[in-house]
């Protein structure tokens, strides 16, 4: 009995106490507030790091499938992610691609810190597109889609010459005694019309499967294409699959080409980005190539090549440096092939810088199949094309030595072969501009 008079006076005097010490006094609402501080400061914290922004993308986020512009009549996909809070430095926002049109993935926008939003391919809206994409007349062969966004090139990349047939709308050309007849019908983005089947027979083909997905720092499409034989046009029957993973630094592409087929076929695969010029000031624009050879142009108005195959050092083509070259009033339509690979680097390097705007361009080769690069850059025009390529130009022409591989990946029934490139956007006047 005494124990619980005890307990029962003792509690009585806490009680006492706290009432006269923290609720009369105060403290309670300063212990109050100063965990309510706490608790905003690390949020606050949390925020800054992107973690709040982070969790709103994995909630909100999904890739886009539009059900009002259908380009070849396939919904499109969107891959997008939210700018970092706090980020300081260029970062992809979104990918635009197109699986009824072989994959081109028509825009790409980014945040630039001295611009905002902008698109980084000079490439019109999807109406637009939509409107121009029609398969007919001048899209027959899918020319539309090597104006505009970014092609993928296949069964061969950039222009294969031949002997035109009599009424001029194809050529034939031979590989290995098989006679390929290919159409020339339209005047390929370099310019040149009538003279040579360019880009190859993806452009217009549409998907069998896609399928996409969230990242934590991005998204994912893939998308599969039964190209068959391409109307006939080509040896055997091919299978081509398609990854585009896009990530606030980096944009990462895998084609993989399968012969299904019962002979043999020669494949080459190419990506045709035409990057845009921003502010419309071309000279200034910097071009970086890897160490390497051009290829000699013997004909300037039809592109055709005299087989030779020059050194770049010291000339006038020679964008090697570190940090490159301005292109200056130089009018670009040239293959730089035997490309190297510079140290600490996973496979041969191309840049494009924009000093005006304070961001770069980097295209890494990440497959050995990928022989030449590209360059595309007219006196009179809005943009520039790095294309890395398997094949060379005409890469069944009688030009070339007997001994010169020019790039053509041969797969038996069964084979299969991979082209893969890493697409990075950096900052030129941070730390950022080391390879990633």
């Amino acid at each position: 009995m005494y124990w619980a008079l005890l307990k029962g006076w003792m509690g009585r005097w806490r009680r006492s106490i706290w009432r006269a010490a923290v609720m009369r006094s105060g403290l309670l609402t300063v212990l109050v507030l100063t965990l309510v501080l706490v608790g905003l400061a690390f949020g606050w914290r949390e925020h800054r790091m992107g973690q709040f922004a982070q969790l709103k993308r994995e909630l909100s986020k999904k890739p886009v499938r539009d059900v009002t512009v259908k380009p070849g009549g396939q919904d499109i996909i969107q891959l997008q992610r939210s700018q970092m809070i706090g980020g300081n430095g260029p970062e992809f926002l979104s990918a635009t691609l197109l699986p009824g049109r072989g994959m081109n993935l028509l825009q790409i926008k980014a945040y630039l810190p001295q611009k905002g939003e902008v698109n980084l391919l000079a490439s019109p809206t999807l109406e637009e597109a939509g409107r121009l994409m029609t398969g007919t007349g001048a899209d027959a062969a899918g020319a539309m889609s090597l104006k505009m966004g970014a092609a993928i090139e296949a069964p061969w990349a950039s222009r294969i010459y031949g002997t035109l047939t009599p009424d001029g709308q194809a050529l034939t050309a031979v590989w290995r005694g098989v006679h390929l007849v290919l159409p020339t019908d339209t005047k390929d983005s370099y310019g040149v019309g009538g003279e040579a089947a360019a880009g190859g027979l993806f452009l217009k083909q549409t998907s069998e499967t896609v399928n996409s997905s969230v990242m934590p720092d991005g998204g994912e499409a893939q998308a599969t294409f039964h190209a068959g034989d391409f109307g006939g046009r080509w040896p055997s029957k091919t299978e081509i699959a398609t990854t585009v993973a896009m990530s606030g630094r980096s944009i990462q592409i895998k084609i993989t080409a399968r012969n299904t087929g019962t002979t043999a076929e020669p494949i080459g695969i190419g990506w045709h980005p035409r990057f845009a010029i921003l502010n419309g000031h071309r000279g200034q624009m910097m071009l970086r190539l890897p160490q390497g050879l051009r290829v000699e142009v013997k004909d300037r108005r039809t592109g055709q090549l005299s087989g030779k195959l020059l050194p770049v050092e010291g000339t006038e083509y020679d964008f090697t440096s570190h940090g490159g070259a301005k292109l200056g009033a130089l009018n670009l339509d040239d293959s730089f092939v035997h490309l190297r690979t510079g140290l600490m680097e996973n496979g041969p390097v191309a840049e494009l810088r924009d000093p005006e705007n304070d961001y770069g361009l980097r295209i890494t080769a990440m497959t050995s199949t990928i022989r030449a690069m590209r360059v595309y850059a007219p006196l009179d025009g809005s943009f520039l094309s790095i294309e890395p390529q398997f094949n060379y130009d005409d890469p069944f022409g009688r030009e070339w030595a007997k001994d010169e591989d020019t790039g053509m990946v041969v797969l038996q029934p069964g084979e299969s072969t991979q082209w893969r490139i890493r697409l990075e956007i950096f900052s030129l006047s941070s730390s950022q501009t080391g390879h990633m």
